[in-house]
């Protein structure tokens, strides 16, 4: 009785050990997933930012032209 008391201990305690990781690995992807989604909004940001830069160019220029 003793040895199946013990077995089933240490089936519970490597399914907690399972369940613990498996966490652990969802916690991990969930992070990755995150970073992703700031870097692309950070990439959007920066695009965005440039074509406005641009944008500001193509306007001087424009005003530019004109005065000439």
């Amino acid at each position: 009785m003793k040895a199946e008391g013990r077995e089933e201990e240490n089936e519970e305690e490597e399914e907690e050990e399972e369940e613990e990781e498996k966490e652990e690995e969802e916690e991990e992807e969930e992070e990755e997933e995150e970073e992703e989604e700031e870097e692309e909004e950070e990439e959007e940001k920066e695009k965005e930012e440039e074509e406005e830069e641009e944008k500001e160019e193509e306007e001087e220029e424009e005003k530019e032209e004109k005065e000439d």
